[in-house]
């Protein structure tokens, strides 16, 4: 039997186009070559897996079991190649702005918006990806806006602005009355927190004045236990207005430092709309 590494794409769209097309005649014309080609292409797939891939008649050409499991998995396969190769050569038509949590914020539409109206030729996409690096690191994006220092060296970030930091907590909590809370103020209760990528920890606190704390996954995670009264959280700004729940409400925290606001990109390979991209968003923290 020989090994994985001998299967190539081609074997892969021989054997899809035979399943399409029904025959090994139409699976040859509709790829542009001979039908002998196509035979020996299956042959040396089926060789290289070591199974049968598809049953021969006079009347029809069908999958195997094995087959039908193959040429699904190849479907996937052509698929991503295909994705691979329009991204490589598209140009830097399209731009993928990923986050964690919140976007910008209340700034979101207005980068949205503007960016349409200017770059129209530069179809600009948000992506959430809640990691370290807002899918930068994942290659989900090709900027990514993080509220947390990156340490990965292979990333360069800007600041572009401030939010301030807000306490999210339960709609009857006695303090959702309040227009404001202090830090000292919630070191009896429960902290939630994300340390893959939220903004908050218990330095904020005092080392002898630290809430306990309880880690949730994501933003929805989060929001869900502080509206049961599980907790509060402690976030950027932004999130109160990408994410409005019913049963929790924010509030000012007036004695915490502000959140700074990143823009992380790759070091050795930015996008040409990099520095388009800076001016915009730091004009909008600065006006907003």
């Amino acid at each position: 039997m020989q090994g994985e590494h001998d299967i190539d794409l081609r074997q892969l769209r021989c054997l899809v186009a035979i399943v399409d097309e029904g025959t090994f005649t139409d699976a040859a014309i509709a790829l542009g070559v001979s039908q002998a080609a196509v035979s020996r292409a299956l042959a040396s797939l089926e060789r290289a897996l070591g199974v049968r891939l598809l049953r021969r008649t006079s009347r029809e050409v069908t999958p195997t079991a094995a087959g039908v499991r193959v040429v699904a998995q190849a479907r996937r396969v052509l698929a991503d190649v295909s994705d691979l190769v329009r991204e490589a050569t598209s140009g830097h038509t399209r731009l993928r702005v990923g986050y964690a949590w919140s976007a910008l914020g209340r700034h979101t539409v207005a980068f949205q918006r503007r960016w349409s109206a200017a770059h129209g030729d530069t179809d600009l996409y948000l992506v959430r990806v809640n990691s370290p690096s807002a899918g930068l690191a994942e290659g989900a994006c090709d900027l990514a806006v993080v509220r947390r220092p990156q340490d990965d060296r292979r990333f360069d970030t800007a600041i572009v602005g401030l939010e301030r930091r807000m306490c999210a907590l339960a709609a009857d909590d006695p303090f959702a009355r309040r227009r404001s809370v202090r830090l000292a103020e919630l070191t009896d209760r429960v902290l939630l927190v994300d340390r893959r990528t939220g903004t908050a920890t218990p330095e904020l606190w005092p080392p002898d004045a630290r809430p306990a704390v309880e880690e949730t996954h994501d933003v929805d995670d989060w929001l869900t236990v502080i509206a049961a009264g599980r907790g509060f959280g402690v976030t950027a700004e932004a999130t109160a207005y990408q994410y409005p729940r019913p049963g929790v409400v924010y509030r000012p925290v007036r004695d915490a430092e502000p959140v700074a606001v990143r823009l992380a990109w790759w070091r050795d390979d930015p996008h040409p709309a990099l520095q388009t991209v800076l001016e915009l968003l730091t004009e909008l923290y600065r006006t907003g």
